[in-house]
């Protein structure tokens, strides 16, 4: 079985680029307010979604393994 990412939008650094939905369209929504959000706060983890974080011009989305709360991204210092 493969790891669960709970997967986090920080709203009040989040600028709406819509970047996370390019990468990752079903990981992601914008809403009315053009802030992203997790389309599951608790996902398979997946490269779109990884890929989403990374490509985040503000780093707003925060991915941690579910069971243990270690970071995935952005990865600890």
């Amino acid at each position: 079985m493969g790891d669960r990412w709970q997967v986090e939008v920080d709203r009040g650094v989040c600028i709406g680029s819509g970047m996370c939905v390019n990468h990752a369209p079903a990981g992601f929504r914008l809403d009315s307010a053009r802030q992203s959000h997790p389309a599951e706060p608790e996902t398979d983890a997946n490269e779109a979604v990884l890929a989403a974080a990374e490509g985040c011009p503000v780093e707003a989305i925060m991915i941690t393994l579910a069971e243990s709360g270690e970071a995935v991204f952005p990865p600890e210092e």
